[in-house]
């Protein structure tokens, strides 16, 4: 990054298109010190307070997030039951942003279900309001600790092929990546997943306008020469409870699967990415293999997050 100085102070993370390539490879440096140093950042949120307003189900979000607080000194409220929120009780989403912004907290993490939720919040308070999932429309955190995991693991995401298979319509994981990624040199993109499932045209257009290569696979039978060609493959479960029509999950559940036939084609250097959970379109046995990443993915959501913290709230 050279000499470029970024600061995060005070700043929103609502969306990945609101990524710069210096801001991306900054909140990196500073993972990369909590990992090496974790005890430079004990305390130094020390007389901070953090809301965690998660009104939708959540378990690695919100322990990364919850214990990178922790870890760093800050007093964490937290608001994670949706059956114990006012808003079940007809509160609007203002009024609740409000009463939090009024218990005097310096930041306010919020997953909610609905599409802009989370721009909506930015625009309510004055605190910084960083988006920890907004319905099927984005998770701009993960997708940081998404591509922080293929920078440790390659060394660079300069170049890369990689893949996305499963719900790509539906998911919130996958344009946030796909955004984050463009950003970088030379990578190339491949979508793979039935035309129902598809990546949505909002995703193609920001591609097309960044000028990143990326096709779709559709066909079943070309997904073994595509994966023998990445270098790293994302995939995604099929969620259920974003498919408006219950029947279509019905029909298309289990049509897409990695397992070791599968990654009999691939390279030896390939990485599988999984957001988690999974289902049943990620076979278990892969988890032995060198080809799994996904665990170690997980593990970087709290590094990720402490660099977040450290940039908006302390750096």
């Amino acid at each position: 990054m050279g000499e470029v100085l970024v600061s995060l102070k005070g700043a929103d993370v609502v969306s990945s298109k609101d990524f710069t390539r210096p801001m991306v490879e900054r909140v990196f440096e500073v993972a990369d010190e909590a990992l090496r140093s974790p005890e430079r950042f004990s305390g130094s949120l020390s007389g901070k307070r953090v809301a965690l307003l998660f009104v939708e189900p959540s378990t690695r979000t919100y322990s990364s997030f919850h214990v990178a607080a922790r870890k760093m000194g800050a007093d964490v409220l937290p608001l994670v039951d949706p059956e114990m929120t006012s808003l079940t009780k007809g509160e609007s989403l203002y009024d609740t942003l409000k009463m939090i912004e009024g218990y005097g907290v310096d930041c306010i993490v919020m997953r909610h279900p609905a599409r802009g939720a989370a721009r909506y919040a930015a625009d309510v308070v004055r605190v910084p309001v960083i988006n920890a999932g907004s319905g099927s429309q984005e998770h701009p955190t993960q997708s940081l600790l998404d591509a922080y995991t293929i920078r440790r693991k390659r060394g660079s995401i300069d170049g890369l092929r990689i893949g996305f298979l499963g719900d790509l319509r539906f998911s919130r994981t996958v344009p946030s990546l796909v955004y984050t990624l463009s950003l970088f040199k030379d990578v190339t993109m491949h979508f793979i997943a039935p035309p129902a499932l598809q990546v949505r045209p909002e995703v193609e257009l920001h591609l097309r306008k960044r000028g990143v290569s990326y096709d779709k696979v559709e066909k079943q039978s070309e997904i073994p020469r595509v994966v023998g060609e990445l270098d790293v493959l994302y995939v995604t479960r099929l969620q259920k409870e974003r498919f408006p029509d219950p029947s279509e999950y019905e029909r298309l559940k289990g049509s897409y699967r990695v397992d070791m036939e599968l990654l009999s084609n691939a390279r030896p250097t390939l990485g599988v990415m999984h957001p988690l959970p999974r289902v049943d379109e990620l076979d278990p046995e892969v988890d032995g293999t060198p080809h799994a990443w996904y665990f170690e993915q997980a593990s970087y959501g709290l590094p990720v997050r402490m660099a977040l913290y450290h940039l908006i709230l302390g750096g």
